[in-house]
């Protein structure tokens, strides 16, 4: 015996070395198909997992990661003790299944069982071919699996299995055949769910449970019967599995968040799942309410909408169209991260750095007329000017010339540069500079920027980058100081909603929301941007290839949905409760037209008295006069005669007991819209006839040609249009502005002519205003 092994023992050595140089060499010339890392499908997910929007690889298959430690325990439970319970310990092909396999098919003369092991199934997915249950392919198989088990460990064997086991259709893999057929993560499965997904792939045309829910049921119990068989589960906890119907979902792919998810997929090419920030119920409800609120508007409209958390900059909801995938309205366009005309979102911006450079604090007294910024000549949205002003008002109503006047004297190019140090990047034509013109829409920005930005009044005056996953880095600058953050908030969370009266002002329990619309020049784009303590919210509606929308503008299209999106986000105590200023914002009483607080001028000098919010215990006085050459608003100091009051100049030829008297005065384009006592308050007293000149007069009135006071305008009979006069303004050369209740209606110089339609009936008043001051108002009426 002992010879005899030594006889064979070389060859028997010899023949191990060239049976595994063999198999070596095999391995080398058939190495195993794995799947490349790029031949996957993407799914972008919610915060919680919930699947946005899926991908589907360059076959069409639909495919979510998932791993032996994301999958539900009762899942491989159910898939090993069914399919292999012996999967942990042999080297990837199971001899005794092998041989009962063998038996069965000697006796049978066909194969009733194949003996497969988990391992043996993956590499069956991996290399189909060749197919059938043929002895051959059946050889192949044990060989890959063998392979398989030397190269890959148990659990990324078990990963293989996980991604890529058929589940009907397009759908491959757990993780994806839960989402399509129960609608909820496989971390989340009930003992029923997880054996329904186990039994599955072994015939998964015949077994889909949206099309043969009695087969999957039957197959189904079978599983659980071998479970409960085999001690793996309790048997009253399989029988009340039983009882859990088999309810599947028609298969279909998420689509949530579309455009994001698009522009996730986008930016990161090779990642297989991507997280974002977005939360799936808020996500879900205002995309439906997008849909049914926009669904009236014309054709080729769309709108978008982005909710941010002003903590984090995490955007928890983002609609970058109203239907993703409707031609119509250009669903495809992301509108969150497209160029528009900002209108006049970027205001607030513009009073936080005035309130910073110290030129203005809340109460500051500006002028809304007619005015000429060298030859830029802004007007308001509806036409109208309104006078005195105060800056709080001015924002509140948005006011153009007030905001011009400031970007004036702030510089436009330096609002510009600190827009886009804080993170908003302001495009202009090709050649063109910041100018005027920017503060009333005159550039482009995106609604994501701007998101941003405005969550500074929340922040304490730092904006940031909307951060679309948890990953992304912060990515935040200083826009204006938290003191002028303060007083922005305040004055926009002072604007009550639209119906609600400013004197009952009262949230109800609501947050309080600091909010700002805008519309760009022709109806073009319409804008609501607001924040609470919590959140900040962005709305957009217009057109994406920039056509009109006529009669559609901020407040009357997109402020509605904004205030609706705020009602409907998380709340928490507080949000109603207004935030208390910082230390260096002080409440102050101040007076017009000086616009210094009260306790430091003379009580005749203050005309009108209100409160107003200052930082750093600036109390700016009232800009000084651009154009009026021949009046200045300020302090006017002169001398009086002691008995007659008349004013005395310098140069009087009889003797006068003089006295110093002083005016506070209006700002000369101010005047026609002044109460008379406050007109005459402002007025110099008439010079005596003793004294020379001393240039300054009052402003020459001006006198309107074609209309006298009081006069009543009847319309011819039967005439189709309203009565037609031609007017002009005397006793200046220079331009002049004619206003109609306030509202513009045209310009003339010198003695030209203006020719006006005049059809509305009742009382009317009409202005005339020329650039050095000089005004003249007549007031007539329209008969019915």
């Amino acid at each position: 015996m002992g010879r005899a092994w030594r006889v064979v023992a070389p060859w028997l050595r010899w023949g191990t070395v060239v049976v595994l140089l063999t198999l070596l060499a095999l391995d080398l010339a058939f190495p195993p198909q794995l799947p490349a890392r790029a031949d996957t499908s993407v799914v972008v997910v919610a915060r919680d997992g919930t699947p946005l929007r899926a991908f589907a690889d360059a076959d069409g298959v639909w495919r979510h990661p998932a791993t032996p430690d994301s999958v539900s325990p009762l899942y491989l439970q159910a898939l090993l003790g069914y399919e292999d319970r012996w999967f942990r310990r042999h080297p990837g092909i199971n001899p005794p299944a092998m041989a009962r396999a063998a038996w069965q098919w000697l006796h049978g003369g066909r194969i009733v069982s194949g003996g497969s092991t988990l391992t043996m199934q993956v590499a069956r997915i991996l290399d189909p071919q060749p197919r059938g249950r043929t002895l051959g392919a059946k050889l192949v198989q044990m060989l890959r699996a063998v392979q398989l088990e030397v190269h890959l460990s148990k659990d990324e064997i078990l990963a293989l299995y996980l991604n890529r086991a058929p589940f009907g259709g397009t759908i491959e893999g757990v993780e994806a055949a839960s989402w399509a057929y129960l609608g909820k993560s496989a971390t989340d499965l009930s003992h029923a769910e997880a054996a329904l997904l186990a039994v599955l792939p072994q015939a998964p045309s015949r077994l889909r449970p949206d099309r043969a829910p009695e087969a999957a049921r039957a197959a189904r119990d079978k599983v659980l019967d071998r479970m409960a068989v085999r001690g793996i589960w309790p048997q009253h906890i399989v029988d009340d599995a039983k009882v859990e119907a088999v309810v599947a979902r028609s298969l279909r792919t998420p689509l949530h968040a579309a455009l994001l998810a698009q522009r996730l997929r986008d930016e990161a090419r090779y990642a297989a799942r991507i997280v974002s920030t977005i939360d799936m119920d808020l996500q879900r409800v205002l995309e439906q309410r997008l849909a049914g609120y926009f669904s009236q508007l014309p054709e080729r409209t769309s709108a978008a909408l982005l909710v941010v958390d002003n903590d984090t900059l995490e955007a928890r909801a983002y609609v970058g169209s109203v239907a993703f995938g409707d031609r119509a309205r250009l669903g495809h366009v992301d509108m969150v991260r497209a160029w528009r005309s900002p209108g006049s979102t970027l205001k607030p911006f513009l009073y936080g750095m005035a309130l910073d450079d110290g030129l203005i604090h809340s109460g500051s007294l500006l002028v809304d007329a007619p005015q000429s910024f060298d030859g830029y000549r802004p007007g308001n949205f509806d036409a109208a000017f309104n006078g005195p002003v105060g800056a709080d008002d001015a924002l509140r109503l948005s006011l153009n010339v007030p905001a011009v006047d400031l970007l004036d004297r702030v510089g436009a190019a330096r609002f510009a540069a600190r827009l886009d140090n804080a993170g908003v990047t302001l495009r202009f034509p090709r050649g063109a500079v910041p100018n005027l013109s920017l503060i009333l829409g005159g550039t482009g920005a995106t609604l994501e920027q701007l998101v941003g930005a405005h969550a500074a009044l929340h922040r304490a005056g730092i904006a940031g980058r909307v951060r679309l996953t948890s990953d992304a880095p912060r990515v935040e600058r200083r826009l204006m100081s938290p003191g002028a953050a303060w007083i922005v908030r305040e004055i926009l969370e002072s604007n009550p909603r639209p119906g609600e009266r400013a004197d009952t002002f009262d949230t109800g329990g609501r947050p309080r929301v600091a909010w700002k619309t805008g519309t760009s020049y022709g109806y073009r784009d319409a804008w609501a941007i607001g924040g609470t303590r919590r959140y900040t919210v962005g709305v957009w509606v217009g057109r994406p290839d920039g056509t009109p929308l006529p009669g559609q503008y901020g407040v009357v299209t997109a402020l509605p949905l904004l205030f609706e999106t705020i009602d409907s986000l998380p709340r928490a105590r507080g949000d109603a409760m207004r935030t208390p200023p910082p230390r260096n914002v002080r409440e102050a009483a101040v007076c017009w037209p000086l616009g210094t607080a009260a306790d430091a001028q003379d009580a005749a000098l203050c005309q009108r008295r209100r409160d107003a919010w200052t930082l750093d215990g600036n109390v700016p006085p009232t800009f000084a006069e651009r154009d009026a050459r021949r009046w200045g608003s300020g302090r006017v100091r002169f001398d009086v005669d002691a008995d007659t009051g008349r004013r005395l100049s310098p140069d009087c030829s009889a003797p006068h007991v003089r006295r110093t008297r002083e005016v506070a005065r209006w700002p000369a384009l101010a005047a026609p819209w002044l109460p008379a006592a406050l007109r005459e308050a402002s007025r110099l007293p008439m010079l005596a006839p003793d004294c020379a000149p001393d240039g300054r007069d009052a402003v020459e009135v001006l006198h309107i040609e074609g209309l006298a006071p009081g006069t009543l305008l009847a319309r011819p009979p039967n005439a189709a249009h309203g009565v037609r006069l031609q007017l002009r303004a005397l006793g200046s050369d220079g331009r002049v502005q004619w206003l109609l209740d306030g509202r513009w209606i045209g310009e003339t110089r010198g003695t030209q002519w203006l020719r006006h339609e005049f059809d509305t009936p009742g009382a009317h008043t009409l202005t005339a205003l020329a650039d050095d001051g000089a005004w003249r108002s007549v007031e007539f009426r329209v008969a019915e």
